[in-house]
């Protein structure tokens, strides 16, 4: 029996008591995932990424161990259902226009201490104050540096479009209006290199992109730490109690971390690994998030056909933000139908041994995602559910 088959016959008896559709986290894979993101780390604090966990069983489980401290937030509301759940260092890693929740944040002592909010335009620190609404608590901000590799001027760009600062200059002007206005500080920098930490650099079947991608990232993060250190610096200047400087993502810990201008690392996916950190180079981690749906028909040989399945991801639309149907192995898509909303035809021999009420076990495009179709997780220790946690839906958020 292969490995994989192993997985599936632990899992199948696992959830022998529960009708799919039904999502499990496999904990030994888990905390052999979170091992490795803290053996990439190098000693460096891993901040976890609440998007790709989406579960506080979860995030409570990881920052348990040591080396894991705060989380990175998504969402505004989100960060201070947090904090008001006891999490006391948590970043919000993206701008928020949410006016309600900055009043209710800037009137609370507790709340104010424990959230960081990010910023990348003054026009940001006028909606926080123009929503105050009497608040009169100090908001702890961070200043978001573009991390894309710009080449030919100018003209070519490498990388998500996040935050318009993209020089030392820029990033220390900024730090400076901040200081300048009353009610807010500088306490952190963060840069998310997304096209190194969260592209791919080894595709199947496709091995002169995957060159082409190792030679950018390679040019992107050498590029990426001197200025990132520039920027550290002139902020520095400006802010000299800055608390932390965060970078990297999942799949960039170990080259992230390398840098002595980042303070903390953030990732998140690679407690679960979905099926996109299936082309990466810089490590193997073992998938921990997994989904089944039940077979509901055997229309002919050589097909089944489960109830559901498609989930797809967030991104950009390919084949490559579909789940992909893992056990048993050796099923595929049927091309005409791909993953349906409520029935998903899967083709392959491994088909002809299944019977009706057999669960299909399939792994998620992205991570965190997942939970957004799900309530609760079933833990898996060994081959038993040895706790059933909620997800946010389950906790009755769905924060975007």
């Amino acid at each position: 029996m292969t490995a994989r088959a192993a997985d599936r016959a632990r899992y199948d008896r696992a959830t022998a008591h529960l009708d799919a559709p039904v999502a499990i986290v496999d904990l030994e894979a888990f905390d052999a995932n979170a091992d490795d993101l803290l053996r990439r780390a190098g000693g460096k604090p891993v901040r976890v990424a609440s998007k790709s966990v989406r579960c506080r069983a979860l995030l409570e489980r990881v920052l348990a161990r040591e080396g894991f401290a705060g989380v990175m937030s998504f969402t505004l509301a989100e960060s201070l259902w947090l904090a008001r759940s006891g999490f006391e260092d948590v970043l919000l890693a993206y701008p928020s226009a949410d006016r309600a929740r900055y009043a209710e944040l800037t009137a609370d002592p507790k709340l104010a201490s424990a959230v960081t909010v990010m910023i990348d335009d003054p026009a940001q620190l006028d909606l926080i104050d123009a929503a105050r609404d009497g608040g009169g608590e100090v908001v702890r901000v961070c200043l978001e540096l573009d991390t894309s590799l710009k080449l030919l001027g100018g003209r070519v760009r490498v990388g998500a479009r996040r935050s318009p600062l993209h020089s030392p200059a820029e990033v220390a002007d900024l730090a400076r209006s901040v200081a300048r206005r009353p009610g807010f500080e500088v306490v952190g920098v963060m840069a998310y290199e997304g096209h190194v930490a969260g592209v791919g650099d080894a595709v199947a079947g496709r091995p002169l992109r995957s060159r082409a991608v190792r030679l950018m990232q390679a040019a992107a993060r050498r590029e990426l730490a001197e200025r990132r250190a520039a920027v550290v610096r002139a902020v520095r200047a400006v802010a000299p109690g800055l608390e932390f400087v965060n970078g990297g993502g999942t799949g960039s810990v170990q080259h992230t971390a390398a840098e002595d201008a980042v303070t903390e690392i953030a990732a998140g996916s690679g407690l679960y690994v979905p099926r996109l950190f299936d082309n990466y180079t810089s490590f193997r981690g073992r998938p921990a998030a997994l989904f089944a749906q039940p077979v509901v028909r055997r229309p002919g040989v050589g097909a089944v056909t489960v109830l559901g399945g498609g989930y797809p991801a967030s991104g950009a639309a390919g084949k490559d933000r579909l789940p992909v149907p893992c056990l048993p192995e050796g099923l595929r898509y049927d091309p005409q139908e791909g993953a349906g909303e409520v029935q998903t035809p899967l083709l392959g021999t491994p088909a002809d041994d299944l019977l009706i009420g057999d669960k299909v076990w399939f792994r998620h495009a992205k991570a965190g995602e997942l939970c957004e179709r799900f309530d609760t997780l079933h833990l898996v220790e060994g081959d038993a559910v040895t706790a059933t946690v909620p997800t946010y839906r389950g906790e009755g958020h769905t924060f975007l």
